[in-house]
């Protein structure tokens, strides 16, 4: 096996690849990266049995074959070439790389004994445009559960598909966030939990230069992202997922409409009182065209102001300034619309017009006045 690469271009490509690659994987060879030539073209594929990634670059094939590398050594030496093209010259699981006047001579593994990425087939492709994608993603994923929670599910971003609709939903538990978009399609309707590392994985690649779509395929147990020249497969998360439709509150008695960053500037001049251990809720008090808000604790006492347009009932509620901070900032509209029901019942963050995507925010009891 002999080719020559532009070394740039591999750099990128090994990587990228290398994350799809086991850090502290029981079998060697998934700690490797598979090389193998094609008709003028080189192919990298880093697999872990659960995520994968696949991508190709041009090569000059002199000799066709493919060798299993470790990724994190591969990577190291191809970060520290100088010279514009890097040529291998493969031999058994014998591999010299050679650029310029650097010469290494390192040990693959063969590879026949590199596992085979699982294959997606049959059904009705989704096509996103990628920065509605990738808007999708940015308001959803903060909803999305940490590796420490104890329901696999919810560590993953629900993808539900209907015709002509696609949806993202994020829970953990405290947060839930829903985002809709319109597009075409006209296959079955789909429901699968996509990873939260793979999804993260898919907006890496995203570039902001041209105007690819990524192409989304789903099986029975795994899904495939297709963009630009990269592949992206990885496993579907199983399992229950929460009813959300009996989650989100169905009557409101307040209705207000606020600046977002105007509101992130009050909640954030809340901060340096709030002792993050004792989780002191900021008091919310929405009556007419005022929001008063406030929060107490140990360190001190803060009152603030800003102007909003709330009818309906006067209300006093509760929250958590993470939360409530990270559900303002998903939202990516200048105003947004809170609907309240009561002091113990979710908040729903929307846009003016539309339902384009909605938060909700739990409340936090409150105790005495400020």
């Amino acid at each position: 096996m002999i080719f020559t690469a532009n070394t740039s271009q591999i750099n990128k490509a090994c990587s990228n690849v290398m994350r799809a690659v086991s850090v502290k994987g029981a079998i060697p060879t998934i700690e490797g990266i598979l090389l193998q030539t094609g008709d003028n073209c080189l192919n990298l594929t880093g697999y872990d049995f659960e995520f994968g990634m696949h991508t190709s670059i041009e090569a000059e094939v002199r000799e066709p074959g493919a060798i299993v590398i470790n990724a994190k050594m591969l990577c190291e030496i191809i970060k520290k070439l100088e010279a514009p093209t890097v040529t291998f010259e493969i031999s058994g699981v014998s591999a010299m790389i050679k650029s310029g006047a650097a010469v290494y001579n390192v040990t693959g593994i063969n590879a026949s004994e590199y596992p085979e990425l699982p294959s997606v087939s049959g059904g009705y492709p989704l096509f996103l445009d990628k920065n509605i994608l990738r808007s999708m993603v940015e308001q959803t994923i903060y909803a999305v559960a940490d590796d420490d929670n104890p329901i696999p599910v919810y560590k993953g971003i629900k993808f539900e598909v209907t015709k002509n609709t696609v949806r993202l939903i994020g829970v953990n538990g405290v947060h839930f966030a829903m985002r809709t978009e319109n597009v075409k399609y006209d296959g079955s309707d789909l429901s699968v939990i996509v990873p939260k590392k793979t999804i993260k994985e898919v907006i890496k690649l995203i570039d902001d230069e041209g105007d690819d779509n990524v192409s989304i395929s789903v099986g029975k147990r795994h899904i495939v992202f297709e963009i630009n020249s990269y592949s992206v497969i990885s496993r579907l998360l199983d399992g229950k997922f929460i009813d959300y439709n009996a989650v989100i509150p169905k009557t409101t008695k307040t209705t207000v409409l606020l600046n977002t960053s105007e509101a992130i500037r009050c909640i954030e001049r809340m901060k340096p009182v709030i002792e993050e251990d004792r989780k002191n809720p900021v008091r919310c008090l929405f009556d007419g065209s005022e929001m008063r808000i406030s929060t107490v604790s140990a360190l001190g006492r803060v009152v603030d102001y800003m102007p909003v347009n709330c009818a309906g009932e006067r209300i006093e509620i509760g929250f958590n300034s993470r939360y409530l901070l990270e559900a303002l900032r998903a939202a990516d509209t200048d105003q947004v619309k809170v609907e309240l029901n009561s002091p113990v019942t979710a908040a729903k963050i929307l846009p003016l017009n539309g339902d384009s995507f909605l938060f909700l925010v739990l409340p936090m009891r409150l105790k005495n006045e400020i």
